[in-house]
């Protein structure tokens, strides 16, 4: 960590140069003595993309930001934000801290906090920046996390772990086996540590996967923002052998939408299904990942189209958690009927269809957008259907 890099004069470069383009920027240097144009660059780039995921470090004077691969890889303040409110305790120690974006969320929620990072310089960066921050209940050590517990007496409310997936030799990896630190491996020495434990995965990680590496797995939280699943958080509990909770989340600017169901449920559910009726029903990202496709039917009282198809309909409109549609017609998917629809422009999804979007629109000269939705699926009688919708 190079702290000329928080001199004034320097701070005012970094922010006054945001919009600059970068190249420029590097052709022309700087005149400063103590720091490189390059380390310059690269606290603009590190600080722009901070911008949005972490507004609240974007917004403070004095941050010192580490390389665009930390900025890339940590929590946004959005997810930190829910996965702290899960929990709540005494202390709780992050064996991976990384940029501490989570921590400071679970510092709000706890008395004592523990960051470990083994990456000397990204700890000294963390430990700067919670001063800027004003957090004073975050105890930051360099040094792994894993070899800290190990050597230590102490116990935790809880443990959290973010296992990286970039592994040295096998590249980018996402069974937990493969990741860094192995999760599994140490399942047992984080236990004698705490009976509480969460552990945050890649959102492509398979949850029968996930359920298989692990033991002891109480809850898992499907985490979406926007419709994007940005990670999966597992919540383990020494001791727990009931059927898994599988809770989903998207999180939007205006609204919320939650779902929750038991795994063993879900397996057990028959789904009711219909011919499209008046209203369509498209789930979020969470709860497709989720699977939760017969308890969706059950809970929220809607009909599926196919067992494969993964879209609902109703009669009456009903507040849902996804996208809703109007049903304006349904005609059989045929070149005649797509035809003398006439339609120029929509916008196209597909949903247990033998084509593709990309091979639909060039069949029938159908351009991107406009006001109407086509849903290209099969029925319960699976038969190939459109579905013409407006959005509610």
């Amino acid at each position: 960590m190079n702290k000329s890099i928080l001199n004034t004069d320097i701070q005012y470069f970094i922010n006054n140069n945001e919009n600059s383009v970068i190249s420029d920027l590097l052709l022309k240097g700087t005149s400063f003595i103590d720091v490189d144009t390059k380390s310059i660059i690269e606290q603009i780039e590190a600080r722009n993309r901070s911008k949005t995921k972490l507004k609240t470090w974007y917004d403070t004077a004095n941050i010192y930001y580490p390389n665009k691969l930390n900025i890339e890889q940590t929590s946004s303040e959005t997810t930190a934000k829910y996965k702290s409110e899960l929990l709540k305790g005494n202390s709780i120690i992050d064996l991976t801290g990384g940029f501490g974006v989570d921590c400071f969320y679970f510092s709000k929620q706890f008395k004592l906090v523990t960051h470990c990072e083994i990456n000397d310089n990204l700890s000294e960066i963390v430990s700067h920046n919670y001063k800027q921050l004003q957090v004073n209940n975050i105890e930051t050590i360099k040094t792994d996390g894993i070899v800290y517990l190990k050597n230590s007496n102490k116990i935790f409310d809880w443990i959290y772990i973010d296992p990286s997936r970039r592994h040295d030799s096998k590249g980018k990896v996402f069974f937990l086996n493969d990741c860094l630190p192995n999760v599994p491996k140490h399942l047992d020495t984080l236990f004698t540590h705490s009976k509480n434990i969460l552990i945050k995965t890649s959102p492509l990680l398979d949850l029968s996967i996930g359920i298989g590496e692990l033991k002891h797995v109480k809850t898992i939280h499907i985490v979406a923002v926007n419709n994007e699943v940005k990670e999966l958080l597992w919540v383990l509990k020494l001791g727990f052998k009931e059927a898994i909770t599988i809770e989903t989340v998207n999180i939007k600017k205006n609204n919320t939408k939650h779902f929750k169901f038991n795994l063993d449920e879900e397996k057990t559910t028959e789904a009711q299904y219909s011919l499209p009726l008046t209203y369509l029903y498209e789930p979020n990202a969470a709860i497709l990942k989720a699977g939760a496709f017969n308890q969706v039917s059950l809970q929220l009282k809607v009909l599926k189209l196919h067992k494969h198809s993964h879209l609902y309909t109703s009669n009456e409109r009903i507040d849902f958690p996804g996208r809703t549609f109007k049903i304006d017609e349904v005609i059989p998917y045929n070149k005649k009927a797509i035809k003398n629809l006439a339609i120029q422009k929509a916008n196209i999804t597909t949903r247990n269809f033998p084509e593709t979007v990309q091979q639909i629109r060039k069949k029938f000269k159908i351009n991107d957008g406009g006001l109407s939705y086509l849903f290209f699926t099969t029925d319960m009688n699976n038969q190939k259907i459109v579905i013409i919708t407006s959005k509610v």
